[in-house]
């Protein structure tokens, strides 16, 4: 299905009011331009928002793998807990770059009945971003709707951007999460079969399959709360190569505490409070044993003080 089809195919009952963008993360900035669109939408239109099921840049700088902080299900349910009701999903692909931003506009207004386009800062739309602020309100008084655009939403002094918080995650910078996310970050993954070495350390722990596209925290251990068929569990979370053992496979490992289920090929979530300690090589198992004790210890300790 195409773009023209998928948008052809969510005709909503009534006009709306849309937004546009990747959304990745639907952090405290991209909730701030959602507001607005509720607040503009009120009882008479539709808030809805477009997205894209991947970023522009792998389409146009081909060969670019970027990460994402949330899978696409996440950044849909994210988006509607925000109080948007139609999320259309699109795959931005050569075509669709192609498009202008006035043949786009008309194709909004066909499909989705758009009487109110919100834009995000210094976002604009159509081949070659023609699209800005101000050539879309020039289009919107020809085609009968109107634009508006929103501040940036700032904190610390900074404009809060999916960059700056991918970069936070990557190195392990859990604090800042919850400010500019509006929450913990989260991972969701299929418990898989692993080697079963922590069963022989004691410590036996789930092996998470996530999406080779989600950025993974950088390599640490973790103080984490592990989501278990909707119930929360205290768990340290192990990231990294395990270099005691000479690997070089990238793992994400949750010892879930006071737990002793059969969880395999069920789906976890995990949510990140602290990283505790980094990476580290031990010269031997007791060394070793003996550091993933005082790990859970430390992880307890955070995840007390969370509640």
């Amino acid at each position: 299905m195409n773009f023209r089809q998928r948008l052809a195919s969510a005709t909503p009952n009534k006009e709306t009011v849309v937004t546009i963008g990747v959304f990745d993360g639907v952090h405290q900035g991209h909730r701030h331009l959602l507001r607005k669109v509720v607040q503009l939408a009120g009882g008479q239109y539709i808030p809805t928002v477009v997205t894209f099921t991947n970023r522009p840049i792998t389409v146009l700088r081909p060969g670019t793998e970027p990460s994402y902080l949330t899978t696409l299900d996440q950044r849909v349910d994210l988006i509607k807990e925000q109080g948007i009701e139609l999320v259309v999903c699109l795959e931005f692909t050569l075509e669709l770059a192609q498009v202008t931003a006035s043949d786009f506009a008309k194709l909004l207004i066909e499909s989705l009945k758009m009487k109110g386009l919100v834009l995000g800062p210094d976002s604009a739309i159509g081949k070659d971003r023609q699209g800005d602020l101000a050539f879309m309100q020039q289009q919107g008084e020809q085609l009968g709707f109107w634009a508006q655009s929103v501040e940036p939403l700032e904190i610390d002094g900074q404009p809060v951007k999916s960059r700056r918080i991918r970069e936070a995650v990557a190195g392990g910078n859990m604090a800042l999460c919850p400010q500019l996310l509006g929450r913990n970050h989260h991972l969701y993954g299929v418990v898989v079969l692993g080697d079963q070495r922590g069963r022989t350390l004691g410590f036996p722990t789930a092996n998470l399959e996530v999406s080779p596209q989600i950025l993974l925290p950088g390599d640490g251990i973790y103080a984490t709360w592990a989501i278990i068929d909707g119930k929360r569990h205290q768990a340290a979370t192990s990231i990294g190569v395990r270099p005691t053992f000479g690997l070089s496979q990238r793992l994400v490992e949750v010892f879930v505490m006071d737990f002793s289920d059969d969880i395999y090929g069920k789906t976890m979530g995990v949510e990140f409070i602290k990283k505790v300690r980094d990476q580290e090589k031990f010269d031997g198992l007791d060394a070793l044993i003996k550091q993933i004790n005082q790990d859970v210890e430390d992880c307890r300790q955070v995840l007390d003080r969370s509640v």
